[in-house]
């Protein structure tokens, strides 16, 4: 073989070595390239998963079924699709059913993404004390409670409402904080319940979010004397939790670690418990 056809040969060899990186590898069929693919993708999996959890609610008794559709009407685009994965997968949480002991007080809580997170250790405190209970929402700010309390309470009696609003109501201007505040225990004590009120977890200072740790102490002090001013019980959680934050709370933010929930949930059936044995 003469030298100028093994030049030829080992340009070519060459060459295909230069190029063969530049060769895009065929996209994955699973993952979506554009955006119109990613919200077709979306919408299947939203479709299989309501498949599957309407699935799951056939197999429920009517009373159940009925909770179900209270929640599907209340949850909300975020906290609806969290339900729906998790009774899929067989989990228990904050709004699962509650079958009650006709012989044990009932208790509702209401309250935001805090007390959701808290709600299975104060069931489990109170197990074989109390039907513990939770609204069928992440309760926000005293403008939608005002909107939703009669949903929220039902038609059944209660013997405790445990509740809290603030962390949703950091930039409510503080007499609106106050004006709806008080109109939401007005419509509670209606009911015959004992309340306790839940003063507001810490929250860390952030710009980006419009907030100010400062913002709850404030909210706080009217909510206290709103309660005083009333009568009702109040479970002081600022207070307890605020000295072991870096331990309990997840950094910069208002939300807890597993620790923290369980140290709020055995604070909040442990204030229940004290006005159930008043």
């Amino acid at each position: 073989m003469n030298r100028s056809v093994i030049r030829s040969i080992l340009a070519i060899l060459f060459c295909g070595q230069c190029l063969a990186p530049l060769v895009a590898a065929p996209p994955n069929a699973a993952e979506p390239t554009n955006a119109a693919e990613a919200a077709a993708k979306k919408a299947a999996d939203d479709h299989r998963l309501d498949e599957q959890y309407q699935a799951w609610v056939q197999t429920l008794s009517p009373a159940e079924q009925s909770w179900e559709r209270v929640l599907q009407a209340n949850l909300g685009s975020f906290y609806l699709p969290i339900h729906k994965r998790e009774k899929v997968a067989g989990k228990s949480n904050a709004w699962d059913f509650v079958k009650d002991d006709p012989q044990l007080p009932r208790v509702l809580l209401i309250g935001d993404s805090v007390s959701r997170g808290y709600t299975d250790s104060v069931r489990k405190a109170l197990a074989g004390k109390a039907n513990v209970h939770r609204a069928p929402a992440n309760c926000g700010p005293t403008a939608l409670g005002l909107n939703k309390i009669d949903i929220w309470l039902g038609d059944e009696k209660w013997d405790v409402i445990h509740f809290n609003f603030g962390i949703h109501d950091r930039i409510t201007p503080i007499t609106e904080y106050r004006q709806r505040l008080e109109q939401l225990v007005d419509r509670m004590r209606k009911t015959g319940a004992k309340l306790v009120w839940a003063s507001s977890t810490p929250i860390p200072d952030d710009a980006d979010k419009k907030q100010t740790a400062a913002s709850i102490v404030e909210r706080n002090l009217a909510a206290s004397e709103i309660m005083a001013k009333h009568g009702v019980a109040t479970d002081d959680l600022f207070t307890a939790v605020a000295p072991h934050l870096e331990r309990l709370q997840n950094p910069n933010d208002v939300h807890f670690n597993a620790a923290g929930y369980e140290f709020l949930g055995q604070r909040v059936a442990a204030a229940i418990s004290k006005v159930l044995e008043q």
